[in-house]
């Protein structure tokens, strides 16, 4: 029987993720299954995989064709890599051991190249946030100033009027006592 590995579509309209699946090569795309390896999600930033690497190393060890797409998967997830190491290991280049340990520097390297990345996103949106936050800041305190500025404006209007009352209210105080008299 031929096999397959390829994508069967799951979800929701403009929503499509995917299970990442062994079938015989003449059955429909989400038709009948063999195994389950794990799942696609392309839908995230960056996209999401869960794989079963034995499975997938087995599948692929016993013939199973993938398609496109399946295989960039599998080649990012370092499946194909183990394949051709394992592929060497039975030619005897090399040992078992040695085939890991190589797989261990792939992997290695290839964490730290993600890591590195996404270490320099997270400085960027860091400074972002502090310069925005520093302009907010600056923002604020001349509102504040503007603010206290037009209250002490108001204060002091307020103090002239009633100064101006008492005045008033004296001086018409005076004249009712001299007009009394």
């Amino acid at each position: 029987m031929a096999t397959k590995i390829r994508l069967a579509r799951h979800g929701h309209k403009d929503y499509a993720f995917y299970h990442i699946v062994v079938a015989d090569s003449r059955s429909p795309r989400d038709g009948k299954i063999i195994e389950r390896l794990g799942s696609y999600n392309p839908n995230t930033n960056p996209s999401a995989v869960i794989l079963n690497f034995d499975r997938a190393l087995y599948w692929l060890g016993v013939g199973a064709q993938p398609t496109d797409t399946v295989r960039n998967i599998l080649s990012a997830e370092g499946v194909l890599l183990m394949k051709h190491l394992n592929g060497g290991v039975a030619k005897g280049a090399f040992s078992q051991e040695e085939a890991q340990k190589r797989f261990d520097a792939w992997k290695a390297q290839k964490d730290a190249k993600n890591g590195k990345i996404s270490q320099a996103e997270a400085d960027k949106k860091v400074a972002a946030a502090k310069a925005l936050l520093a302009q907010e800041v600056e923002t604020n305190a001349k509102k504040a100033a503007a603010v206290a500025e037009k209250r002490a404006a108001a204060a002091a209007a307020l103090a002239a009027a009633a100064q101006e009352a008492a005045q008033e209210a004296a001086a018409a105080e005076a004249g009712a006592e001299t007009a009394a008299e």
